[in-house]
């Protein structure tokens, strides 16, 4: 049978969109079930700058899963995932204002309210860690929500040298949301980005922090169990919750993460938890992997996570 008028949409042929999905350039008109947007946004980092370009990095990474239809099939659990009962959609970037971080986290509430509303799963590409507050903020009107972080550092600073909105305070400003009903932050190890005072007071908070190290010591399944019981769940991964060695192309790297596998192992057990109302994926730097390895991964483990969420909405 001749494949002569089939289009076979190779990686390396024409937009690089998400996984090659389909572009929406009109939110008013969105019609899917997940919409990928990014926030290029890196003027609060306070080490390597680059992860405005993370957006289009894991773009760029994700192509190599984009061809083919009838979803993916993942032979080592013998599972069709993202089936074409499924709409995805790429909503391109929120427009950002450089030198203006209050204006483009506004931007970034705007689009995200407006994804929302119409019903799609939110999955932002960032960005410095900060575009995870106007994010968050954004989902007020969804009824409350534990947010599950996934990163090096603490990210709790209150303040630093007057900022507030840093990529090292999100959490501290998550907590601030009284939707937000609950925390849980892995594979906290990185060391210099938050004080002791900052652990004390998530702990004081109600956070539940596991390093990476407890992780294993109590393994996936035990550490899905402790984690705070909710109806729905945010979950927000910072790329240096990956070990360098997996993931080298981001702002602040640390020894001693999460492996490929054990993050989507993790992702796996939250989407079980309950309802996953959206979920980020932060501080890829390409700049800093000239092999592309850590777009790829970033965009694998996006593409699991999505997964995952909508095998259990098809229970």
């Amino acid at each position: 049978m001749s494949n002569q008028n089939v289009s076979l949409n190779l990686p390396f042929t024409g937009i690089a969109s998400f996984s090659k999905w389909d572009i929406c350039t009109n939110l008013d008109q969105l019609d899917a079930d997940v919409a990928v947007i990014g926030v290029p946004f890196d003027q609060s980092t306070q080490y390597r700058s680059g992860t405005r370009f993370g957006p289009r990095g894991i773009r760029d990474g994700s192509t190599i899963y984009g061809f083919g239809i009838g979803g993916t099939y993942d032979p080592e659990r013998d599972v069709v995932f993202m089936g074409d009962q499924w709409k995805f959609v790429d909503c391109g970037d929120v427009d950002m204002i450089h030198g203006d971080q209050g204006q483009c986290h506004e931007n970034t509430r705007k689009v995200i309210r407006k994804i929302i509303s119409r019903g799609a799963l939110p999955v932002v590409l960032g960005g410095d860690h900060s575009v995870t507050i106007p994010v968050v903020e954004a989902m007020d009107d969804i009824g409350e929500f534990t947010v599950i972080q996934f990163d090096a550092h603490l990210d709790f600073v209150d303040v630093r040298g007057g900022n507030r909105y840093g990529h090292g305070s999100p959490m501290r400003r998550l907590s601030e949301c009284k939707h937000v009903n609950g925390m849980a932050q892995l594979g906290i190890r990185g060391i210099g980005s938050s004080k002791k005072s900052d652990f004390e007071e998530a702990r004081k908070y109600g956070s539940k922090i596991f390093s990476v190290r407890d992780v294993r010591r109590l393994g996936i399944k035990e550490t899905i169990n402790q984690l705070p019981k909710s109806k729905q769940y945010y979950v927000t991964i910072d790329c240096d919750a990956l070990d360098p060695s997996v993931a080298p192309g981001n702002g602040s790297p640390s020894p001693g993460g999460f492996d490929y596998y054990e993050m989507q192992e993790l992702l796996e057990g939250i989407a079980r938890l309950g309802k996953v109302v959206g979920f980020d994926f932060t501080e890829v730097a390409p700049m800093y992997d000239l092999s592309g390895v850590t777009n790829q991964t970033a965009a694998r483990l996006i593409l699991d996570f999505a997964g995952f969420i909508l095998k259990e909405r098809e229970k």
